[in-house]
């Protein structure tokens, strides 16, 4: 039987609003090069971001349990206008957040 993936956990936040900050601005030149550069995506990008700052504040180190946090609260976000959904929002801030650690994001190794 293959071995479980070990939970990955970040480094406790030393200033939310920073990592906050930085967040949004990587996911919407994500978002932005991804497909289009829309309006909506910075829209996008801040709520993510929103959601990621309170759930560190909180104490949340545990990037699967950000993961889900951000996908239950981006179910409310209008999605209309733009090519995304909560899932690919989440996936990618999973994947920009591992990219910072420099942890593989398709296998889970440090590179």
């Amino acid at each position: 039987m293959p071995e479980p993936i070990p939970p990955i956990t970040l480094p406790p936040a030393q200033n939310p609003q920073q990592e906050g900050e930085w967040l949004q601005e990587t996911l919407r030149n994500w978002l932005d090069e991804e497909f289009l550069p829309e309006p909506v995506n910075q829209k996008i990008a801040r709520r993510a971001s929103q959601i990621f700052v309170r759930q560190r504040m909180e104490g949340e180190n545990d990037l699967g349990s950000l993961v889900i946090a951000i996908v239950a609260e981006m179910q409310s976000f209008d999605f209309r206008e733009s090519f995304y959904s909560e899932f690919a929002i989440a996936n990618a801030v999973s994947d920009l957040l591992l990219q910072s650690l420099g942890i593989d994001h398709c296998c889970g190794q440090s590179e």
